[in-house]
Protein backbone atom coordinates (compact mmCIF):
# COMPACT_ATOMS: atom_id res chain seq x y z
CA UNK A 1 0.00 0.00 0.00
CA UNK A 2 2.41 2.35 1.18
CA UNK A 3 6.08 2.48 -0.29
CA UNK A 4 8.75 5.12 1.61
CA UNK A 5 11.86 5.36 -0.57
CA UNK A 6 14.94 7.28 0.46
CA UNK A 7 12.87 9.95 1.79
CA UNK A 8 15.03 12.87 2.55
CA UNK A 9 14.27 16.28 3.82
CA UNK A 10 16.91 19.56 3.90
CA UNK A 11 15.99 22.68 5.93
CA UNK A 12 19.47 24.67 5.04
CA UNK A 13 22.01 22.92 6.54
CA UNK A 14 19.84 20.66 8.82
CA UNK A 15 18.77 17.04 7.79
CA UNK A 16 15.77 16.84 9.42
CA UNK A 17 14.72 13.44 7.72
CA UNK A 18 17.99 11.36 6.27
CA UNK A 19 17.40 8.62 3.36
CA UNK A 20 14.34 7.50 5.09
CA UNK A 21 12.94 4.20 3.66
CA UNK A 22 10.03 1.61 4.96
CA UNK A 23 7.07 -0.26 2.90
CA UNK A 24 3.48 -0.95 4.19
CA UNK A 25 2.12 -3.50 2.29
CA UNK A 26 -0.99 -3.84 4.78
CA UNK A 27 -3.32 -2.07 6.51
CA UNK A 28 -1.43 -1.75 10.15
CA UNK A 29 -1.01 0.43 13.32
CA UNK A 30 2.39 1.89 13.00
CA UNK A 31 4.24 3.58 16.03
CA UNK A 32 7.16 6.37 14.90
CA UNK A 33 9.52 6.81 18.23
CA UNK A 34 12.59 8.72 19.10
CA UNK A 35 13.75 11.95 20.99
CA UNK A 36 12.59 15.28 20.10
CA UNK A 37 14.11 16.61 16.97
CA UNK A 38 14.07 13.13 15.44
CA UNK A 39 12.64 13.91 12.29
CA UNK A 40 9.26 12.28 13.57
CA UNK A 41 6.64 15.16 12.90
CA UNK A 42 8.66 16.27 9.63
CA UNK A 43 8.31 12.60 8.29
CA UNK A 44 4.52 12.64 8.73
CA UNK A 45 3.75 15.95 7.38
CA UNK A 46 5.91 14.83 4.16
CA UNK A 47 3.52 11.88 3.78
CA UNK A 48 0.94 14.00 4.13
CA UNK A 49 2.07 16.54 1.63
CA UNK A 50 2.28 19.59 4.34
CA UNK A 51 5.74 19.64 3.75
CA UNK A 52 7.82 19.23 0.67
CA UNK A 53 10.20 16.72 0.01
CA UNK A 54 13.92 17.53 -0.78
CA UNK A 55 14.49 14.25 -2.27
CA UNK A 56 13.07 10.53 -2.53
CA UNK A 57 9.66 8.89 -3.29
CA UNK A 58 6.28 8.53 -1.73
CA UNK A 59 4.18 5.33 -3.41
CA UNK A 60 0.65 4.80 -2.21
CA UNK A 61 -0.67 1.64 -4.46
CA UNK A 62 2.19 2.15 -6.66
CA UNK A 63 1.54 5.95 -7.51
CA UNK A 64 3.79 9.01 -6.38
CA UNK A 65 1.87 11.12 -4.37
CA UNK A 66 5.13 13.80 -4.15
CA UNK A 67 3.82 14.28 -7.92
CA UNK A 68 0.57 15.63 -6.91
CA UNK A 69 -0.56 19.26 -7.40
CA UNK A 70 -3.72 21.19 -6.99
CA UNK A 71 -6.52 19.47 -7.03
CA UNK A 72 -4.62 15.84 -6.76
CA UNK A 73 -3.01 16.62 -3.66
CA UNK A 74 -6.17 17.70 -2.03
CA UNK A 75 -7.47 14.31 -3.03
CA UNK A 76 -4.61 13.04 -1.83
CA UNK A 77 -4.85 14.97 1.72
CA UNK A 78 -8.15 13.72 2.25
CA UNK A 79 -7.10 9.87 1.79
CA UNK A 80 -4.50 10.30 4.42
CA UNK A 81 -6.26 12.67 7.53
CA UNK A 82 -4.09 14.54 9.78
CA UNK A 83 -4.32 14.56 13.37
CA UNK A 84 -2.36 16.80 15.35
CA UNK A 85 -1.44 17.07 19.09
CA UNK A 86 -2.84 20.76 19.49
CA UNK A 87 -6.22 19.26 18.04
CA UNK A 88 -6.52 22.09 15.54
CA UNK A 89 -10.42 22.91 16.01
CA UNK A 90 -12.25 26.37 15.80
CA UNK A 91 -12.63 26.75 19.80
CA UNK A 92 -16.14 28.99 19.42
CA UNK A 93 -17.68 26.93 16.77
CA UNK A 94 -19.61 23.58 18.18
CA UNK A 95 -18.54 20.39 18.29
CA UNK A 96 -20.30 18.83 14.98
CA UNK A 97 -19.37 21.65 12.76
CA UNK A 98 -15.76 21.31 13.86
CA UNK A 99 -16.08 17.00 12.86
CA UNK A 100 -18.46 18.56 9.58
CA UNK A 101 -15.26 20.73 8.79
CA UNK A 102 -13.83 16.98 7.47
CA UNK A 103 -16.07 17.49 4.46
CA UNK A 104 -14.71 20.92 3.25
CA UNK A 105 -12.48 19.22 0.34
CA UNK A 106 -15.74 18.01 -1.76
CA UNK A 107 -17.75 21.24 -0.55
CA UNK A 108 -18.55 24.86 -2.74
CA UNK A 109 -16.60 27.69 -1.09
CA UNK A 110 -20.34 29.26 -1.06
CA UNK A 111 -21.58 26.05 0.98
CA UNK A 112 -19.02 26.53 3.69
CA UNK A 113 -19.37 30.18 4.09
CA UNK A 114 -22.99 30.08 4.69
CA UNK A 115 -23.24 27.01 6.66
CA UNK A 116 -24.51 24.76 4.71
CA UNK A 117 -24.22 21.17 5.60
CA UNK A 118 -25.92 18.24 3.75
CA UNK A 119 -28.41 16.68 5.98
CA UNK A 120 -26.82 13.08 5.73
CA UNK A 121 -23.40 14.72 6.71
CA UNK A 122 -24.72 16.28 9.87
CA UNK A 123 -26.37 12.45 10.44
CA UNK A 124 -23.08 10.72 10.15
CA UNK A 125 -21.36 13.10 12.18
CA UNK A 126 -23.01 12.39 15.11
CA UNK A 127 -22.79 9.01 14.21
CA UNK A 128 -19.07 9.10 14.56
CA UNK A 129 -18.96 11.05 17.46
CA UNK A 130 -21.41 8.42 19.41
CA UNK A 131 -19.16 5.94 17.97
CA UNK A 132 -15.93 7.68 19.84
CA UNK A 133 -18.41 7.99 23.17
CA UNK A 134 -19.12 11.99 22.95
CA UNK A 135 -21.98 12.29 20.23
CA UNK A 136 -24.01 14.24 24.03
CA UNK A 137 -20.86 16.69 23.18
CA UNK A 138 -22.36 17.68 19.28
CA UNK A 139 -23.76 21.04 20.43
CA UNK A 140 -21.16 21.87 22.45
CA UNK A 141 -18.82 24.68 21.79
CA UNK A 142 -15.34 22.58 21.74
CA UNK A 143 -13.66 24.85 23.95
CA UNK A 144 -16.14 23.86 26.72
CA UNK A 145 -14.41 20.32 26.21
CA UNK A 146 -11.73 18.44 28.30
CA UNK A 147 -8.90 17.57 26.03
CA UNK A 148 -9.05 13.84 25.52
CA UNK A 149 -12.53 15.07 24.05
CA UNK A 150 -11.30 17.75 21.81
CA UNK A 151 -8.85 14.91 20.21
CA UNK A 152 -11.82 12.54 20.24
CA UNK A 153 -13.45 15.85 18.00
CA UNK A 154 -10.55 16.02 16.01
CA UNK A 155 -10.50 12.13 15.55
CA UNK A 156 -14.07 12.30 14.30
CA UNK A 157 -13.24 14.66 11.80
CA UNK A 158 -10.40 13.12 10.23
CA UNK A 159 -13.27 9.89 9.94
CA UNK A 160 -15.72 12.39 7.85
CA UNK A 161 -13.02 12.21 5.47
CA UNK A 162 -13.25 8.60 4.81
CA UNK A 163 -9.37 8.62 4.72
CA UNK A 164 -7.69 5.14 3.48
CA UNK A 165 -5.08 6.11 6.50
CA UNK A 166 -4.81 8.25 9.61
CA UNK A 167 -1.92 10.01 10.32
CA UNK A 168 -1.55 10.88 13.88
CA UNK A 169 1.62 13.69 15.03
CA UNK A 170 2.01 13.29 18.88
CA UNK A 171 -1.71 12.78 19.50
CA UNK A 172 -1.59 11.82 23.62
CA UNK A 173 1.64 14.46 24.05
CA UNK A 174 -0.99 16.80 25.90
CA UNK A 175 -3.36 15.11 27.70
CA UNK A 176 -2.93 13.22 30.85
CA UNK A 177 -2.48 9.47 31.35
CA UNK A 178 -6.78 8.34 31.25
CA UNK A 179 -7.53 10.58 28.21
CA UNK A 180 -4.10 9.22 26.49
CA UNK A 181 -5.62 5.60 26.72
CA UNK A 182 -9.01 6.66 25.65
CA UNK A 183 -7.80 8.26 22.31
CA UNK A 184 -5.32 5.60 21.88
CA UNK A 185 -8.05 2.84 22.05
CA UNK A 186 -10.14 5.22 19.84
CA UNK A 187 -7.19 5.15 17.26
CA UNK A 188 -7.06 1.24 17.38
CA UNK A 189 -10.53 0.56 17.04
CA UNK A 190 -10.84 2.56 14.12
CA UNK A 191 -7.37 0.27 12.75
CA UNK A 192 -9.25 -2.89 13.55
CA UNK A 193 -12.72 -2.19 12.81
CA UNK A 194 -12.33 -0.12 9.60
CA UNK A 195 -9.18 -1.61 8.12
CA UNK A 196 -7.35 1.70 7.84
CA UNK A 197 -3.92 1.99 8.15
CA UNK A 198 -2.80 4.38 11.43
CA UNK A 199 0.18 6.01 11.72
CA UNK A 200 0.86 7.76 14.67
CA UNK A 201 3.99 9.74 16.13
CA UNK A 202 4.92 9.10 20.51
CA UNK A 203 6.54 9.61 22.69
CA UNK A 204 6.52 6.38 24.85
CA UNK A 205 7.68 3.27 24.38
CA UNK A 206 4.74 1.54 26.70
CA UNK A 207 2.40 3.19 24.59
CA UNK A 208 4.04 1.51 21.43
CA UNK A 209 4.10 -1.36 22.50
CA UNK A 210 0.49 -1.87 23.71
CA UNK A 211 -1.27 -0.24 20.68
CA UNK A 212 1.06 -0.91 17.89
CA UNK A 213 1.52 -3.80 15.42
CA UNK A 214 4.93 -2.21 14.13
CA UNK A 215 7.35 0.19 15.66
CA UNK A 216 9.82 2.55 13.41
CA UNK A 217 12.69 4.16 15.74
CA UNK A 218 14.26 7.50 14.46
CA UNK A 219 17.42 9.25 15.39
CA UNK A 220 18.45 12.53 13.93
CA UNK A 221 16.70 11.58 11.02
CA UNK A 222 17.37 8.51 10.09
CA UNK A 223 15.19 5.13 10.42
CA UNK A 224 17.50 3.46 13.09
CA UNK A 225 14.50 0.54 14.50
CA UNK A 226 11.88 -1.28 12.44
CA UNK A 227 10.53 -4.20 14.06
CA UNK A 228 7.53 -5.21 16.18
CA UNK A 229 6.67 -3.94 19.77
CA UNK A 230 8.13 -7.47 21.46
CA UNK A 231 11.28 -6.38 19.81
CA UNK A 232 11.69 -3.05 21.43
CA UNK A 233 13.52 -3.87 24.00
CA UNK A 234 15.21 -1.77 26.40
CA UNK A 235 18.91 -2.29 25.07
CA UNK A 236 16.90 -1.56 21.37
CA UNK A 237 15.14 1.55 22.96
CA UNK A 238 18.48 2.98 24.43
CA UNK A 239 20.30 3.40 20.84
CA UNK A 240 17.22 4.74 19.54
CA UNK A 241 17.34 7.58 21.93
CA UNK A 242 20.81 7.87 22.09
CA UNK A 243 20.94 6.88 25.94
CA UNK A 244 22.73 5.31 28.37
CA UNK A 245 22.71 2.67 30.76
CA UNK A 246 21.19 4.78 33.02
CA UNK A 247 18.01 5.34 30.48
CA UNK A 248 15.08 4.20 32.49
CA UNK A 249 11.94 3.58 30.57
CA UNK A 250 9.85 5.02 33.64
CA UNK A 251 10.70 8.48 32.72
CA UNK A 252 8.77 8.15 29.41
CA UNK A 253 5.83 6.15 30.54
CA UNK A 254 2.48 7.02 30.62
CA UNK A 255 0.85 4.15 32.21
CA UNK A 256 1.15 3.51 36.09
CA UNK A 257 2.13 -0.04 36.10
CA UNK A 258 2.88 -0.06 32.25
CA UNK A 259 6.55 -1.58 32.84
CA UNK A 260 4.65 -4.24 35.04
CA UNK A 261 2.10 -5.38 32.28
CA UNK A 262 4.65 -5.32 29.41
CA UNK A 263 7.99 -6.25 31.08
CA UNK A 264 11.42 -5.99 28.84
CA UNK A 265 14.85 -7.06 28.88
CA UNK A 266 17.94 -5.49 27.84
Amino acid sequence: MLAVEQLTRRFGANVAVDNASFTVDRPMMIGVIGRSGAGKSTLLRMVNRLTDASAGRILFNGEDVLGYRGAAKRRWQSQCAMIFQQFNLVPRMDVVTNVLHGTLNRRSTAATLFNLWPEDDIHRAIEILDRLGIAEQAPKRAEALSGGQQQRVAIARALMQDPAMILADEPIASLDPMNAQVVMQALRRIHEEDGRMVIANLHTLDTARRYCDRVIGMRDGRIVFDGTPAQLTTGVARDIYGADASFSEAATSTEIGALERHPVHA
